[in-house]
């Protein structure tokens, strides 16, 4: 589900009332928590955060015109996603988030690679995201991106 919006309020804006809250309270949490120099986007059809080119000019290797993304946000048919390309690139972040999220939560973590999804509201462990966005750097992320992704 890929919203055509071209703004993060226009992407809230069309959301059912009731995923509307918990998304702006995922992005008040993440805003708060996450280091400086990340950059709040619409790109995929979903809110983003990523290194913007002013940083880091090279961009994403796969499409180099877009910015390096870093941390996605999107309301899905059945559930709110959140999209952190650090636990796919980087296993200790993995592991402590894994390990993290079993003593925040007593529901299971439903994830894949870079994608953790919370089919209700009430299971998200609020604080915990904010804990996960403010552990890596733009320069952080950018050194572990050039490390695992970018073909020398």
């Amino acid at each position: 589900m890929q919203s055509k919006a071209t703004t993060v309020d226009e992407y809230i804006a069309e959301l059912p009332e009731d995923r509307r809250k918990t998304v702006s309270q995922l992005r008040k949490i993440i805003k708060k928590n996450l280091p400086k120099g990340f950059k709040e986007t619409m790109n995929y059809g979903m809110m983003g955060y990523c290194v913007p080119h002013s940083m880091y000019p090279a961009g994403y290797h796969c499409k180099p015109e877009d910015p390096l993304p870093f941390l996605g946000l999107a309301s899905q048919k059945n559930s709110i996603n959140l999209y952190h390309m650090g636990i796919y690139a980087d296993p200790q972040l993995l592991k402590w988030f894994q390990d993290a999220h079993a003593k925040a939560s007593s529901k299971k973590l439903d994830m894949g690679k870079s994608c953790i999804r919370y089919k209700k509201p009430e299971d998200i462990p609020y604080e915990l995201i904010g804990e996960l966005v403010s552990k890596i750097t733009p320069a952080e992320w950018i050194a572990t991106y050039e490390k695992k992704f970018v073909r020398k």
